[in-house]
């Protein structure tokens, strides 16, 4: 296996910390302590480079927040400096971790994303539906089952001690591995275990840590219908009895190899007839819909928007800027009618 060395000069380069700067300030750019790193730029950047080449760097502390959209979570929010450095390091390494995922796993990656993981999933369906009613010379439509899984409490059961060996088999510089270490023990609720959600290496360190989970499910197990999208999985298959063999074989793995456990609740066997409930959509054989509990959301999320317009803690145009997301995301649903009786509900609520 190809090793990687040479990479922290790379990271540390002004030019890679500029643009690091420029990903980090992306859609922020007027907040407070962006503005104040901004108005000495170059300075702020030779320093943290400073900082780096000499290994005198040192995190800084975290804002937490709760965020409650399809459930609840604390996101930990790091220092606009720091999220430099995690954007010049993602810069240099995500490249040389990408190129070794599996091509169906869809979070935080490049050309991926929620709309082309549904859109993959529809066609393993039709696929797997193909393929059955050529072996079964049946015109009705044969039985699909997915096995569909989440993983308990993903980002705060990482091992860092394994997610090192994993790291150790790409990256053979030991300036970048320090500076990895730094970044990931810098929010340690639990010593030797767990990385913040919110960190944008995070997401990388989440996808590598799971890439051990799709090799085994794609070159041991053998499957080809198999979707991740960060640590929500789901497989297809004709045989439910083989489906629950593979869940055993999935969860032995997740246990012994990476100390993760299946989350209880969310590991279900059930006929895609009934849908399948994946990324705020419900998806059918032959169509898509939107999730109520996504609807609900967006609804309650209109409500809070309007009172911070009120009181002048959001522009118009930010307003409008999420509502124009959230429609375009509603779009990719089955959902004109329900869009049009949207509007005429926004229209009532941003007069009251």
């Amino acid at each position: 296996m190809k090793t990687y060395k040479n990479l922290f000069n790379k990271i540390c380069s002004f030019e890679n910390l500029h643009l690091a700067y420029l990903k980090a300030r992306k859609c922020k750019r007027y907040k407070d302590e962006i503005l104040k790193f901004s108005w000495n730029l170059e300075e702020n950047l030779l320093k943290l480079q400073k900082e780096l080449m000499s290994q005198t760097y040192q995190h800084g502390g975290y804002r937490e927040f709760v965020v409650c959209d399809s459930k609840k979570r604390k996101i930990k929010a790091a220092p606009f400096k720091d999220r430099v450095v995690h954007h010049a390091l993602c810069n240099i390494i995500e490249p040389i971790f990408d190129r070794e995922f599996i091509y169906d796993t869809y979070a935080c990656r490049e050309n991926k994303g929620t709309h082309r993981a549904i859109k993959r999933l529809e066609k393993f369906i039709k696929s797997v539906n193909s393929t059955l009613r050529e072996r079964e010379m049946n015109l009705r439509a044969p039985k699909i089952y997915c096995l569909q899984c989440d993983v308990s409490k993903y980002f705060d059961s990482i091992d860092h001690q394994i997610l090192f060996s994993l790291l150790r088999k790409k990256i053979a510089d030991p300036k970048a591995l320090w500076l990895i270490k730094i970044i990931v023990e810098s929010s340690n609720k639990e010593p030797g275990k767990g990385i913040p959600i919110g960190n944008l290496t995070s997401q990388l360190f989440a996808n590598v840590y799971l890439n051990e989970l799709d090799q085994f499910v794609k070159h041991q197990l053998r499957i080809k219908y198999y979707i991740r999208y960060m640590d929500d999985f789901l497989i297809l298959h004709f045989n439910k009895k083989e489906l629950h063999k593979i869940k055993n074989q999935i969860q032995m793995f997740l246990r012994d190899k990476l100390k993760l456990e299946l989350h209880p609740k969310k590991a279900d066997i059930f006929p895609v007839d009934r849908s399948v409930d994946f990324l705020g959509y419900r998806i059918f054989r032959n169509h898509r819909l939107l999730r109520k509990s996504t609807v609900k959301r967006f609804i309650k999320r209109v409500k809070i928007y309007r009172k911070r317009m009120e009181n002048t803690l959001m522009t118009e145009e930010k307003f409008n800027q999420s509502l124009d997301s959230w429609l375009a995301y509603a779009r990719f649903g089955n959902s004109w009618r329900l869009r049009q009786n949207l509007s005429e509900k926004l229209k009532v609520e941003l007069i009251k």
